[in-house]
């Protein structure tokens, strides 16, 4: 019963949704992001700046409100709308806009190749940007001992895989791709989570950032982060 009232409440929401997305001062190419100041809010302005698309930004500090709830059922952030949809799942935000706006590509034209990266992204999403989340959350909901946990996990794992980083221009790539726009916002973030690594043993990760936080897009994503 439980399961069918919460159908019930996903389904008047996307009718909600529905009706707030009839927006017909907005052009298929015109976009707004409600978002936060997390990871992923980041990461979704990153390929909006890297595609170089017109998107209206609206931080909202409390992710209980009546606007959110409107858009999106979870109540979860970021949130992008265009007169056609609202979509609050990264990686369906991605493919969204890789799909629509195809220049530039972020994922490769062969198809074995795209599958290749689609994993690795998945991979980058479940095992550090997952740890991530558990360090940048919230201090009302902090447990630490799953802070330490998490803490250790990516730091190993960034010291382990960081050659990585140095055989090919971007991350195993030799074009900026969705893995790359995973990355940047989560290693920006790395002092935030108080993640100090041995520089010695981290060199090649060391010179990925130097290249790519000088990426006008990327410059252009943390805009907004250095204005509030």
């Amino acid at each position: 019963l439980h399961t069918a009232w919460h159908i019930v409440d996903i389904l008047i929401c996307s009718f909600r949704q529905w009706l707030f997305m009839e927006l017909p001062h907005l052009s298929l190419t015109q976009f707004v992001l409600y978002a936060d100041h997390g990871i992923h809010s980041h990461i979704v302005r990153l390929l909006l700046e890297e595609k170089q698309l017109n998107y209206q930004l609206v931080i909202m500090e409390d992710e209980r409100s009546e606007e959110l709830a409107e858009l999106n059922p979870y109540r979860t952030l970021p949130v992008l709308v265009n007169r056609d949809v609202a979509l609050y799942e990264l990686t369906v935000i991605f493919e969204y806009l890789e799909e629509r706006h195809q220049s530039p590509r972020l994922l490769p034209s062969v198809p074995s190749e795209r599958a290749k990266i689609r994993q690795l992204a998945w991979r980058l999403q479940n095992d550090w940007l997952s740890q991530a989340f558990i360090l940048m959350t919230h201090p009302d909901s902090f447990d630490e001992q799953s802070a330490l946990n998490a803490k250790k996990s990516l730091s190993d794992s960034l010291v382990t895989l960081a050659p990585l980083f140095g055989h090919k221009p971007y991350f195993l790539s030799d074009e900026f791709g969705w893995c790359d726009a995973l990355l940047l916002p989560l290693l920006l973030r790395l002092p935030e989570m108080h993640i100090n690594l041995p520089t010695h043993l981290i060199r090649p990760l060391l010179e990925y950032q130097d290249r790519l936080f000088s990426r006008p897009s990327f410059i252009a994503s943390i805009r907004p982060m250095e204005s509030l």
